[in-house]
């Protein structure tokens, strides 16, 4: 295979003397800015698809007569003759070829054909035994290695084909972003806020291709403000939980702050309602002083605060206080790769009663950290989430995308230690807008370039998340 490199001022110029040079089919295996200009890696598609058709028929020449190797090849010529010759169309003529070897066997005379039809369970049986014995290090007969190479180096073809096949789809992906970086900047700015922000690649990514083109900054601002809080499913008023009422248990790891996003729901319940329907159970007897804390502001409240050690406890007090209006559970934190997680989610769902699950999501983790801690605690579902240490993160796009994409709904923010003034009402305006407001001294460090876009974008796994970002709305 002989590959040709060709250096250019930019991408574009550089791509040009590929096509003379190669012609418009050339493959193209690298893209990539270096001295001052771009350099690109390539060779002509006959060169690659001549180097596969010697091999596969060298393959199926050892494995196959005369009469059948002439028909195999002439089935693969009417097939390519149907459809253009690309990299897919290559992988679909090989995969043709590699099912033409396994099915076409030598032809044997009627009498032994009927012979094999007779006992051919038999016989696919001590092939795979057979098979077996190969793996184990047994000799096979020297026609059945021939095959068994045969057919790892077709795989072994088709998988090099696949991985050229991404490096070149990563290659067109990052030719097309910098055309659209020069057709329509407003995308390529958004692209940065978000990135950013906090917003993962993926994310972003789909955003940007989604918006419409040729808006001005500012309206392809208020275009992915509009998305981002139409996705951005949060609770009305408090009446979801102040005033309707239910079992409300506070759960997540270690120092994310149930103990006092608890105190304070419990503070502000006690202010529209008063003390005496609301209950308050700890199940923290692991941490030192955790339950302590606890019992500190249920004192300064007028509330008793329950202590319970196993499932057992847990149903005696929920009974105890089955005539409660509220009650609020804080829960021990473990941390999310801990089996005490599934021990305390089989706790909470093994009562028999309707208890709603909240998420505490620390603000400042970061996304991957985040959908680990999602993962962990779902268990049977999670009711909602709450964001705490929200006045502690530079920037909060990593919770708000988690949140969207795994479709949570959001009940509060906790921006404090104060109890109970530092929670609210989770208000996805503000928090869209905080999200994207950055500030440019704090944050210079991690913004990416212009140039530096179409490199990130060509190495974002589009389909990461595929069925979390096809729930995504955009009207």
């Amino acid at each position: 295979m002989n590959i040709k490199r060709f250096f250019g001022k930019n991408s574009r110029e550089a791509l040009s003397l590929v096509r003379k040079e190669l012609g418009e089919d050339a493959v193209i295996l690298s893209n990539r800015a270096i001295n001052g200009g771009n350099e690109i890696m390539a060779f002509k598609e006959e060169d690659m698809h001549s180097m596969m058709q010697n091999d596969a028929g060298d393959a199926a020449v050892a494995n196959m007569p005369a009469s059948s190797n002439l028909k195999q090849e002439s089935q693969a010529s009417s097939y390519n003759s149907n459809e253009p010759t690309t990299l897919l169309s290559l992988i679909h003529s090989n995969r043709a070829k590699l099912a033409a070897i396994n099915e076409n066997k030598p032809e044997a005379s009627a009498a032994k054909m009927s012979h094999e039809a007779t006992i051919n369970h038999a016989e696919k049986h001590d092939s795979q035994k057979e098979l077996t014995q190969a793996v184990n290090g047994h000799h096979l007969t020297g026609k059945q290695s021939a095959s068994q190479e045969s057919n790892l180096k077709m795989t072994e073809m088709l998988s090099e084909m696949r991985d050229m096949r991404s490096v070149i789809e990563s290659q067109l992906t990052t030719i097309s972003w910098g055309n659209i970086q020069q057709r329509d900047p407003s995308k390529s700015s958004i692209l940065n806020t978000l990135l950013s922000a906090g917003f993962s690649a993926a994310l972003s990514r789909q955003l940007a291709e989604k918006m419409p083109e040729n808006l001005s900054t500012e309206n392809a601002t208020a275009w992915i403000k509009s998305i981002l809080t139409l996705n951005l499913n949060t609770i009305e008023n408090d009446a979801e939980v102040l005033d309707q009422g239910g079992i409300f248990a506070l759960i997540g790891p270690t120092g994310v702050g149930k103990t006092t996003t608890t105190a304070k729901l419990a503070a502000r319940y006690v202010m529209k309602h008063g003390t005496e329907n609301l209950g308050i159970i700890t199940t923290d007897a692991y941490r030192i002083g955790g339950h302590e804390q606890l019992r500190i502001y249920g004192k300064i409240l007028g509330v008793m605060v329950h202590a319970v050690k196993d499932e057992a406890d847990l149903k005696i007090a929920l009974n105890e206080l089955k005539n409660k209006h509220t009650i609020l559970i804080d829960t021990v934190g473990v941390s999310q790769r801990d089996r005490m997680v599934a021990e305390q989610i089989a706790m909470l769902s093994n009562t028999n009663m309707p208890i709603k699950k909240l998420l505490c999501l620390n603000a400042t983790n970061t996304g991957e950290t985040l959908i680990d801690v999602i993962t962990a605690y779902k268990g049977k579902g999670l009711d909602g989430c709450i964001i705490t240490k929200l006045d502690e993160a530079a920037t909060i796009g990593n919770a708000l995308d988690v949140i969207i994409r795994e479709k949570i709904k959001l009940y509060y923010v906790a921006n404090g230690q104060r109890v109970p003034e530092d929670i609210h009402l989770a208000n996805k305006q503000y928090l869209v807008q905080h999200a994207l407001k950055l500030s440019s001294t704090s944050n210079r460090a991690f913004q990416y370039l212009n140039e530096e876009l179409p490199f990130i974008m060509g190495n974002t796994v589009n389909t990461t998340n595929a069925a979390q970002l096809a729930g995504i709305s955009y009207a």
